[in-house]
């Protein structure tokens, strides 16, 4: 780069940055939340590192700087075709300009997994950052520790399939992406330390559910594959059409063309025609829009009842079946004499206005373990004087209601990595951050199976899914089996702020409405609460920051999906893959040539 350029470039970014921080830094000293801020202190961030080295592109790759710009574009396409971005046909060409990289990374040095890793770091880099900048609202460090390891991860597929693509060839090569891909996937909804399927490539299209019906099939691995084939496929025809000059014509069109408007159009069909059938209840939520880094957790409980009570009263009618409050919105609850409690009183009371009504709401909540008690799975102690007591911390929701003398409960399973559960809890290096993230390294108490809160008669099964719970599809499906015929969401998310976030979180909910065909009622704390039918349609959602109540009807589904029946088998399909060609390349790249 021209040193004339150069210069001012880097005074800029470095400018930016350090603007940036300063502003957040400030901010934060008196309260306020930064917004969009995390943002471009990222970009300036990474504009001045990128400066710093981007005469080291050139040195071993011809044309270095060009190839980096090449992937940098492949991470904008991705941040531009993920919801809650409108440009859902960008993420069909995502991944081109990163193929077409590592095409001249093989042409020009052979198997070379340094620059391979290099490359695909950047453009994942910027994908990560401009997708999901606002987890660092919730705190610096969770931001850091969404955004680096995210990235390192992803690029671990693309290190992979270069090696196996120089050892076995183009076609298994391009066959294993997907492959590692999806495996990763699947790793991130099954693994605790490092858990973070929030930019699994499905998740995409969650802003449109007119266009992927067939989730109730294949869930979202359905989408991950639809993406890599089009983009192999796209790719494979520019590749042709620039460097071996081979003509486009219409027959090589037809296929991906076919690929992508198929599924589209069999969607479409489903989406109209599909119709809900089956006994609707009435449902109210609330979002009774508290702060939570600053405000509500600051607030009396007495205060905080008032005003929950205050905008139940205003929705709620006779015929109400639910209501359904945040996740978290009360605390200092002991199972252990839960009757004890003077929310749970005040719930009590306040029920007797609304004698056919159920509450459903989401608690900070502990459970005292005696010495004939099992042993608790995550122990704390408390000590005081002669005294110790050991305990288990939850994040859960109960089901209550005037005529039910009987609590339901349920306990959060996949909990949020460092707020939740320390990951990597055995090495204790990672004590100040996990402390830092206001965690415990002995994280929260899980149970191990996900169920349904019953109405008395057992016609009604509520699935309980609280927040993080949410982004995972095969999981939630455990919820149906376990006999729900819908799906409240209960969450919290003013944690990030009026950002991305929110958006993105109440998207992927239709997601898990149109795989199981439940419908769905979410009262969230500052973000949107409302309502999403077996479509994936939401409606009756309020602006974030809108404090009030949403009601309205929903309809029961018992029937059940293929992908509730068989989960995520394409992921299964794609992991045997990757075993089977890490194993052929691994025995084939030590034998003689």
């Amino acid at each position: 780069m021209n040193n004339k350029l150069k210069l001012p470039l880097l005074l800029t970014s470095i400018a930016v940055t350090a603007i940036v921080g300063w502003q957040m830094y400030s901010r934060w000293q008196v309260g306020e939340l930064w917004g969009h801020r995390p943002l471009f202190m990222y970009l300036g961030l990474m504009a001045t590192v990128l400066l710093l080295l981007e005469g080291r592109f050139e040195r071993k790759i011809q044309g270095g700087r060009k190839l980096l710009l090449i992937s940098l574009l492949s991470g904008a396409l991705l941040a531009g075709g993920f919801t809650p971005m409108p440009f859902f046909p960008l993420m069909f060409v995502a991944f081109v300009p990163l193929l077409i990289v590592e095409k001249h990374i093989t042409e020009q040095r052979g198997r070379s997994r340094g620059a391979m890793f290099k490359y695909a770091f950047w453009g994942l880099f910027l994908w990560n950052v401009l997708s999901t900048y606002w987890v660092t609202n919730t705190l610096f460090m969770a931001g850091i520790l969404a955004v680096l390891p995210g990235t390192l991860l992803m690029t671990i597929p693309w290190v992979l399939f270069h090696q196996t693509k120089s050892v076995l060839g183009d076609r298994l090569g391009y066959a294993s992406l997907p492959a590692y891909w999806m495996t990763l996937e699947l790793a991130h909804l099954h693994w605790k330390d490092l858990s973070w399927p929030w930019l699994n490539l499905g998740n995409s299209f969650a802003r449109f559910p007119e266009i992927i019906q067939w989730y109730d099939i294949t869930g979202t691995f359905g989408g991950s594959l639809w993406i890599w084939v089009l983009n192999l496929l796209i790719f494979f025809l520019l590749y042709n059409y620039f460097y071996k000059k081979e003509k486009i014509n219409i027959s090589k069109i037809i296929l991906p063309t076919a690929i992508f408007l198929l599924p589209l159009i069999f969607s479409l069909i489903k989406y109209f025609t599909y119709k809900e059938e089956g006994k609707q209840i009435e449902v109210v939520v609330i979002n009774p829009n508290y702060e939570p880094h600053y405000e509500k957790f600051e607030i009396s409980q007495a205060k905080q009842l008032k005003r929950f009570f205050d905008i139940s009263r205003e929705g709620l009618t006779p015929e109400t079946d639910y209501l359904v409050f945040p996740e978290t919105s009360f605390g200092r609850v002991w199972h252990n004499e839960i009757e004890d409690n003077s929310a749970i009183k005040a719930f009590r009371n306040f029920l007797q206005e609304y004698p056919n009504t159920k509450l459903i709401t989401g608690l900070s909540s502990y459970r005292r373990f005696g010495k004939n008690d099992p042993p608790p799975k995550a122990p704390r102690t408390f000590v005081r004087g002669r005294d110790t007591t050991v305990y288990e911390s939850y994040n859960s929701a109960i089901q209550m209601s005037y005529n039910a003398p009987e609590i339901q409960d349920y306990f959060k399973a996949k909990l949020v990595p460092g707020a939740e559960y320390p990951p990597f809890s055995s090495l204790t290096v990672f004590r100040p951050i996990v402390e830092q993230l206001g965690g415990s390294m002995a994280g929260l108490g899980t149970q191990p199976e996900r169920e349904a809160f019953f109405n008395e008669d057992k016609t009604v099964g509520v699935a309980p899914v609280i927040c993080y719970e949410s982004i995972f599809g095969e999981y939630a499906t455990g919820y149906v089996r376990a006999g729900a015929n819908a799906m409240f969401i209960v969450t919290n998310d003013g944690w990030w702020d009026n950002t991305a976030g929110h958006v993105q979180h109440n998207h992927f909910a239709s997601l898990r409405a149109i795989e199981t065909r439940r419908s769905i009622a979410r009262s969230a704390n500052m973000g949107t609460s409302g309502f999403i039918n077996q479509r994936g349609d939401r409606f009756d959602g309020n602006p974030y920051g809108e404090q009030g109540f949403r009601r309205s009807k929903i309809t029961l589904n018992d029937k059940v999906t293929f992908y509730v029946r068989y989960g995520d088998l394409i992921a299964r399909i794609a992991l045997f893959l990757s075993v089977i060609l890490l194993l052929v390349s691994f025995v084939r790249g030590r034998l003689p040539k």
